[in-house]
């Protein structure tokens, strides 16, 4: 069985390939891929039959990554591989998915590997399902539907939430999707990485740049990733965002 193997850290990869090297019925394709963009490219062309894959990376992560494989007709299997302390496995344990730690062993990996199945967009919603319904922690991703499919956006590439009517409009560092999510409930689950600016506005409180009075009296706040652009401070919301600037 071909195995491809992604992770954009060089010892993973080694130790990776090295426990595969110890299992009969597995060759490990070369080259491995660093990132998401390689990951898609090298399954075109080498046509793994299971893919290793790292869902911290940079750029598109792993889960990203499965998400556009989702969309193809003959996808490979995924296992997912990560270390405690870079992702949270909860969801995992909750979900079919097939995950791997790291820091396994030949024989864990051997059998992570029985277990590897093509992933499907059911599957990776449910990974992505409010804190409220899933009765988890705050996600680690956001999943939305559009016209590719399954969009998952990491969390930490959210620039902020806006309420339009009964949708809520997130725009991340690479363009805008449409949530059918109420602002409230994204409040309640990710309150402590978000802050309330306008009754229906909430920023990432590390995208926030600087508070600007404009000459007519109102409030701009300008965030990192926006070239340039301002959100309005509601007068309401001045006072808490200015104390919560303070804490940066």
């Amino acid at each position: 069985m071909n195995v491809l193997i992604v992770d954009d850290e060089s010892q993973a990869r080694e130790r990776l390939s090295r426990l595969l090297g110890e299992l009969e019925g597995y060759t490990v394709l070369e080259p491995s891929a660093t990132n998401g963009d390689e990951a898609l490219a090298l399954i075109d062309s080498l046509k793994p039959e299971v893919v290793l894959l790292d869902i911290r990376m940079p750029g598109m992560d792993g889960l990203q990554v499965a998400a556009r494989l989702c969309e193809r007709e003959s996808p490979p299997a995924v296992l997912f591989t990560t270390t405690e302390d870079e992702f949270d496995v909860q969801p995992f344990k909750d979900s079919t998915l097939s995950y791997v730690l790291k820091s396994t062993d030949a024989a864990g990996l051997r059998e992570a590997l029985r277990k590897a199945e093509r992933p499907n967009r059911v599957q990776l919603a449910a990974l992505t399902r409010p804190a409220a319904e899933s009765g988890n922690g705050p996600r680690s991703h956001i999943s939305a539907r559009t016209r590719k499919g399954i969009e998952l956006i990491p969390l930490n590439q959210v620039v902020y939430f806006i309420a339009d009517h009964k949708y809520v409009t997130l725009r991340h560092e690479s363009g805008e999707v449409l949530l059918d999510e109420p602002l409230k409930a994204l409040e309640d689950e990710f309150g402590e990485r978000f802050v309330r600016i306008h009754r229906n506005a909430l920023v990432a409180r590390d995208r926030i740049e600087r508070l600007q009075r404009t000459p007519l009296g109102h409030f701009q706040l300008f965030l990192k990733g926006l070239n340039g652009d301002a959100l309005i401070v509601s007068r309401r919301h001045v006072a808490g965002v200015r104390k919560m600037m303070q804490h940066l």
